[in-house]
């Protein structure tokens, strides 16, 4: 599948990356910028660049606001690259509603290993070794009582 317009939804390096990688592929790109990410390196890298709404990275996690600004810019796809969104099921899953491919994992698959707990239980299921680690949330109590169970003394 070919695509002519990406929004990349994230800033910074990886932004930068992922819009290079883009232009090799001859894809234009949309960036996304905060209100204080105006003036950031990838705004300026990107073939068209468009502001969200507030500051911060609270912008960057508008799912709705991200695609409002695909679908005016006449994108194909979107990009999220790494933390923000890049392991949300749902952004995943509204990327698709609304007729733009979403580079990554499709929805199920996030929703499994974007589960950290999950995932752990899949892996060990599937005999995939694995650090030892927490079954979930743990108290200052529970946290200090496993650390002292590596050996370590709890020292860090």
């Amino acid at each position: 599948m070919t695509f002519r317009k990406l929004l990349v939804a994230n800033r910074g390096e990886v932004a930068i990356r992922v819009m290079s990688a883009a232009s090799e592929l001859g894809i234009r790109s949309v960036a996304v910028f905060s209100e204080d990410d105006a003036r950031s390196l990838h705004v300026r890298r990107a073939d068209e660049a468009r502001a969200l709404p507030g500051r911060g990275a609270r912008a960057y996690l508008d799912i709705d606001g991200l695609l409002e600004v695909a679908r005016k810019l006449g994108c194909d796809a979107v990009h999220p690259g790494y933390g923000f969104l890049s392991e949300s099921a749902a952004f995943a899953k509204a990327s698709a509603e609304a007729g733009l491919t979403f580079v990554g994992p499709r929805p199920e698959t996030l929703a499994l290993l974007g589960d950290k707990t999950r995932a752990r239980a899949l892996a060990r299921e599937l005999g995939v070794p694995v650090l030892a680690g927490s079954a979930g949330p743990a108290t200052l109590e529970q946290a200090a009582a496993f650390f002292d169970g590596l050996g370590a003394g709890g020292a860090m």
